[in-house]
């Protein structure tokens, strides 16, 4: 029992002050409450085959982008998956893309698929801050510019070499945009700019080649909820189109060069210890959107098991690229 007339300076302790000292277990934040309303839309969109589609570019699927803010000075970032090598160099001014901007290219790629041109257009900031669950406000605003000037400045290398009847060497490199023009303020209220005043990106040939040849599909409601946890958004990505790729069971080592550890953008967890702690916290956020995702952490703990399942409940986009 608590005295519901206990005073503190100010007069009567609020009540939810008194809930927090008492029973800790009880409080629920508004920020909790909108990532559960939103894993709850997730989920009864799947059930019902009516999810938001948007499309993924292959060299980000395959390989993640930095998780955590890069150290200061560090303006290269790799990951290797089988045969596939990425490689990003970030522009010396603004740095390496990280964490949230890794929405950026999937919003690229899905207006670029939906549009079907290499200059693409959205009717404000605001929207893409939408799209993702992201608060609109300043700081916010002004988060999304410098991930989109990460972005611009970043150069991505991505290639190939495999064996098959002969020796097979394929590269590219590409940046993701050559031109970029977003106009973003306060007024909320009007999400349609004035004249010709429209938020434009001109993609590169390179990337929009990418993306149009091997548009992978992914759940954007997904993307909202996970946008605040970018390796579980990676390790849900990733799953989305191993799972549909698969003939049979498939166990993907976690550690040495062929390891997922060297695929997802988490190579600062060299502990083998620490990674399977953490890829059991991303999986279990996975199958909170995603109940029947068919994969678990081998007893050994050395490997991730999958079997074929579909994330999507519509079909479409290429998967030849594995």
């Amino acid at each position: 029992m608590y005295d519901s007339t206990a005073l503190h300076p100010g007069g009567l302790k609020p009540a939810g002050s008194i809930l927090r000292s008492t029973h800790p277990e009880l409080v629920v934040s508004k920020q909790k409450l909108r990532r559960a309303e939103v894993i709850e839309l997730v989920r009864e969109k799947r059930e019902t085959a009516n999810q938001t589609l948007g499309f993924a570019s292959r060299p980000f699927v395959l390989c993640g982008l930095p998780v955590k803010r890069p150290r200061p000075g560090t303006l290269l970032h790799e990951r290797r998956n089988g045969r596939f090598l990425l490689q990003v160099t970030g522009h010396p001014s603004y740095g390496l893309p990280w964490g949230q901007d890794r929405l950026v290219p999937l919003y690229l790629a899905t207006l670029a698929v939906r549009q079907r041109s290499e200059t693409i257009t959205f009717d404000s900031a605001a929207e893409m801050l939408d799209t993702f669950g992201m608060q609109q406000g300043g700081s916010q605003y002004r988060r999304l510019i410098e991930a989109f000037q990460r972005v611009f400045g970043a150069t991505i290398f991505f290639g190939t070499n495999t064996q098959v009847k002969a020796p097979v060497f394929h590269q590219v490199r590409f940046n993701f945009m050559s031109e970029a023009r977003i106009w973003y303020g306060r007024n909320l209220d009007q999400p349609n700019l004035p004249g010709d005043c429209r938020n434009m990106i001109v993609l590169t040939p390179e990337f929009y080649q990418e993306v149009t040849s091997h548009p992978i599909p992914t759940d954007l409601q997904a993307a909202k909820a996970l946008s605040c946890a970018p390796a579980a958004l990676d390790l849900f990505t990733w799953l989305s189109y191993r799972c549909f790729i698969a003939k049979g069971e498939e166990r993907i080592p976690l550690f040495g060069d062929l390891g997922l550890v060297s695929q997802l953008g988490s190579g600062e967890y060299r502990r083998p210890r620490k990674f399977r702690e953490c890829l059991e916290s991303w999986l279990d956020l996975v199958k909170a959107l995603w109940p029947s995702c068919p994969a678990r952490i081998s007893s050994d703990g050395m490997r991730l098991v999958l079997t074929p399942a579909a994330a999507m409940g519509v079909p479409g986009g290429d998967h030849d690229c594995a």
